[in-house]
């Protein structure tokens, strides 16, 4: 049988006391981390600004790829049309000039760029980016509420770990009081001594109170922010206690933290979205060449003396080139500019690449540690209930003193606490451990 799962029976005497505060009405429910995950996805508000960036990058890649599409203009006017006033050029000599009165104008213009220097394709690449970007951003939230969430909860599996461990010392104080009582009046016990037992015993049922306050504490908030049921009571799953929790080799966690990492790969999209704009302030100092086709359908004719009380219809396609001589001297430094944020984005990335590195090793160091720091718990919780049971035997035997009995007690309680924080740091180490990976 596995080491971890041999122990895991130990842990179960620990673990069974899980009678907590209760409120009328309340529900218990046993939360596995995969739950709890798929809680955190359907009712999370923390998630949703996430998504609607993910919708809105969506709109803005629709966008990008409609500039393909032709502009098309048209435009419509009534007008009325004052009389005009003719002067020789030394404003002598003036005539009233009749016009007509009402005019009408209607145009419609098409445009359809058919080289642009790269800037139309460069615009909705990027678009695709920022869109796959938002995705990232996205996953990385939920990532970031995954640990999160698993810290709240393994703090809640400690909390509950901690109040077991207090209900059973409890138990077992006042099982020891209760015999010195009955000794007392045999005059095998000072009256001093009971006192003293009696203080260890309300220092204990008021850490034991401090313990479950922090667990309801931690109970409301979790079931408030998953979307669960008002009153709900949430038991964590005690089956992570005995469950074997793999240990790969430090270079694979290395290399999936490297594939995996959102950060990186957030970093990685943004070296290719400044490429994409470094390409587009470059195309910004090429000319343009589109076709263009018009039709205007206007009147009176004006340009005529007298005017033309008729309407006029003309109709023109063609291609024009247009082109920003001042690019030339003001787009050189934007070029440039961009290239060096272009750098800066690699070097960002070099600089996460390594940190995220050191991270993974350190917690994969601190793993290992865990693990074998709880073999080390469990043979302490073994000597300081052989130690508590040998001090008790001399104790009523009048050969050790209620000190000595006293700091039995307190070295067992210490011994059965470290015990239950040790079990469940290894649980948040690996989950750590996945976090940084990239894995969860």
């Amino acid at each position: 049988m596995n080491r971890f799962s041999a122990l895991g029976v130990a842990l179960c005497l620990v673990t069974c006391t899980l009678d907590v505060f209760s409120q009328q009405g309340s529900q218990r429910h046993v939360l596995t981390i995969g739950e709890m995950f798929s809680l955190v996805d359907s009712n999370c508000i923390s998630l949703r600004p996430a998504r609607t960036g993910v919708e809105e990058a969506g709109e803005g890649l629709r966008e990008a790829r409609r500039s393909r599409l032709p502009d098309i203009q048209a435009s419509l006017s009534f007008s009325y049309i004052g009389n005009g006033w003719m002067s020789d050029r030394d404003f002598s000599n003036g005539t009233k000039a009749e016009m007509p009165h009402y005019g009408n104008n209607f145009s419609v213009e098409a445009t359809q760029v058919i080289y642009a220097g790269g800037v139309i394709r460069r615009g909705i690449a990027l678009a695709e980016l920022a869109k796959e970007n938002a995705e990232l951003e996205a996953i990385k939230q939920r990532k970031d509420l995954y640990f999160q969430f698993v810290g709240d909860y393994l703090e809640l599996f400690q909390q509950r770990n901690l109040l077991g461990v207090y209900e059973s010392h409890i138990e077992q104080t006042a099982k020891v009081l209760q015999e010195m009582k009955a000794k007392e009046g045999q005059g095998l016990v000072l009256p001093n001594d009971i006192t003293r037992y009696e203080l260890l015993l309300k220092n204990l049922e008021l850490q034991r109170t401090r313990i479950r306050n922090t667990v309801e504490i931690l109970n409301t908030d979790l079931v408030t922010r998953l979307g669960m049921a008002p009153g709900t009571e949430i038991l964590p799953d005690t089956t992570l206690l005995t469950r074997v929790l793999p240990e790969k080799d430090k270079d694979e966690w290395l290399q999936t933290a490297t594939r995996q990492s959102v950060s990186l790969q957030q970093l990685t999209l943004g070296e290719k979205m400044s490429r994409q704009e470094e390409g587009i302030a470059r195309s910004e100092r090429l000319p343009q060449v589109a076709l263009v086709a018009s039709n205007h359908f206007d009147g009176p004719i004006l340009i005529e003396v007298p005017p033309i009380d008729k309407n006029f219809n003309y109709w023109y396609v063609g291609v024009g080139i247009k082109y920003n001589l001042a690019s030339l001297y003001k787009k050189k430094s934007s070029v440039q500019k961009q290239r060096l944020a272009t750098r800066r984005v690699q070097e960002q990335y070099a600089d996460a690449a390594e940190q995220t590195r050191l991270l993974v090793n350190a917690e994969y160091i601190r793993y290992r540690e865990e693990r074998e720091q709880l073999q080390t718990r469990l043979k302490n919780v073994e000597l300081a209930r052989q130690n508590h049971e040998v001090v008790r035997h001399r104790y009523y035997n009048e050969l050790a003193l209620v000190t000595d009995l006293l700091d039995a007690d307190n070295a067992r309680l210490q011994a059965d606490v470290e015990l239950a924080n040790s079990r469940v740091s290894i649980i948040f180490s690996y989950y750590k451990l996945l976090y940084l990976a990239g894995i969860i």
